[in-house]
């Protein structure tokens, strides 16, 4: 038996793969606690089993390591998945690169703009409507062979099923829109018998297929961690929140994202400008990482230089175009990412409240100088002017009850809306 733990975020449908297959397998694949996208998979102890750091990467109970995504499906996997032939072992290979190879590029081209996962400038856009193309062809393709087939190899679901499902999820979800997959029927039939198989759903719930065609930067954002559902015992509350605090990006898109950074000309920082003061972020930082609330937060006040740096308040303009949650927390996290060239000095804890469409986005932001930061840097005008913002005043018992609430991840927003989830720019 191939039991184990995979290691991964929320949602990820490259892990997905491997635990639809361990459901077929009735084998028990845990989720590994506490996993921190960025910290957990760099670690020493981390990289020792699994040397290039990349999730999912599993490791069954007897300490067997794998670490790429469709050679754990198949561990995990059993002789029904695998193929009941050579030949058909070899054309579940066949498929499996077909997705790899044909379908997930695309996918991912198409998508990622519109999820946030890379930045959506003019080349990025081009790439898009290119994926478009080749989308259609590689459907075309899957369509002809699903023409007289239920399975893609033999009578069964197999591997090469769960597979091609999977990296077809996120551009069902998003961008195949009614009119673009009307010529596809073959493909629509079969991908809609795969999600609604008992061993799909146990992992990807409901599958909503999409209805319209997605746009970057609208009420539809990046595709990322599910909200964790409220947990009764509050050591649990509190384990949930430090592993919420860490940002959880997918792999292969961020190092796209990176490059993309990396190639650009780098531009002046308006904070380096600024007189330094005495407030030291990054000293205020760790101690918010490795210390409970109810000591980071009268740290930062007792640090906090109120001559030097400026504390703001942020509330998402547009709270009635918010729709799924997940959906909404990672609006944030878009922002976030975007934001990378200004995070030396600022730091911000900002929170959703509510649930599925009843959901509102504000946040705490604490940065160098007095002035709205954004404005004074191109590379800082990220998504800002769809928030309202608010400078704080710091002597003032209303800052310190907001900044607390925020930096604690307590309470509700001014509408009564329960604290959901929230994600920290540090």
């Amino acid at each position: 038996m191939a039991a184990g733990t995979l290691y991964t975020y929320p949602d990820n449908f490259r892990a997905a793969k491997a635990l639809i297959a361990a459901q077929y397998a009735n084998i028990t694949v845990k989720l590994a606690p506490n996993f921190v996208f960025g910290e957990t998979n760099k670690t020493k102890e981390f990289t020792n089993k699994f040397p290039g750091g990349k999730v999912p990467a599993f490791e069954s109970n007897n300490g067997q390591c794998l670490q790429d995504s469709n050679a754990i499906a198949y561990f995990v996997a059993n002789e029904q998945l695998r193929g009941a032939n050579e030949y058909d072992k070899a054309q579940i290979l066949q498929w499996i690169g077909f997705a790899e190879g044909e379908i997930l590029p695309p996918g991912c081209a198409w998508v990622f703009p519109i999820l946030g996962i890379i930045r959506n400038n003019s080349g990025a856009q081009e790439a898009s409507q290119r994926a478009k193309d080749d989308m259609k062809a590689a459907l075309t393709i899957l369509n002809s062979h699903l023409l007289t087939r239920t399975y893609l190899v033999g009578e069964r679901i197999t591997l090469a099923d769960i597979v091609v499902a999977c990296n077809l999820l996120n551009p069902y979800r998003y961008v195949l829109d009614p009119d673009y997959r009307r010529p596809f029927a073959n493909v629509n039939r079969w991908f809609e018998t795969l999600v609604n198989q008992p061993h799909f759903k146990a992992v990807l719930g409901d599958v909503q297929l999409c209805s319209q065609v997605a746009v970057a930067g609208a009420a539809v954002p990046l595709a990322g961690a599910q909200p964790a559902k409220g947990k009764k015992k509050e050591e649990k509350k509190q384990e949930q929140k430090k592993q919420q605090k860490k940002e959880k990006e997918p792999e292969e898109p961020l190092d796209e994202a990176e490059a993309v950074l990396a190639s650009e000309p780098k531009s002046k920082d308006p904070f380096s400008e600024m007189p330094k003061g005495t407030f030291d972020m990054d000293d205020f930082k760790r101690c918010y990482s490795n210390e409970d609330e109810s000591k980071s937060i009268p740290y930062f006040w007792q640090k906090f230089d109120p001559e030097h740096y400026s504390i703001w308040y942020g509330e998402y303009k547009y709270p009635k175009e918010l729709t799924k949650v997940f959906m909404s927390c990672n609006l944030i996290g878009g922002m976030q990412q975007r934001l990378d060239k200004m995070r030396k000095q600022a730091f911000a804890s900002v929170c959703l409240f509510g649930e599925d469409n009843n959901s509102t986005i504000s946040g705490v932001w604490v940065w160098r100088g007095q002035e709205l930061a954004f404005p004074l840097s191109p590379d800082w005008q990220i998504d800002y002017e769809s928030y309202e913002w608010k400078k704080l005043d710091p002597a003032s018992e209303e800052t310190k009850k907001l900044v607390e609430q925020y930096f604690s991840w307590t309470g509700t927003d001014k509408e009564g809306r329960k604290f959901n989830q929230g994600k920290i720019f540090k």
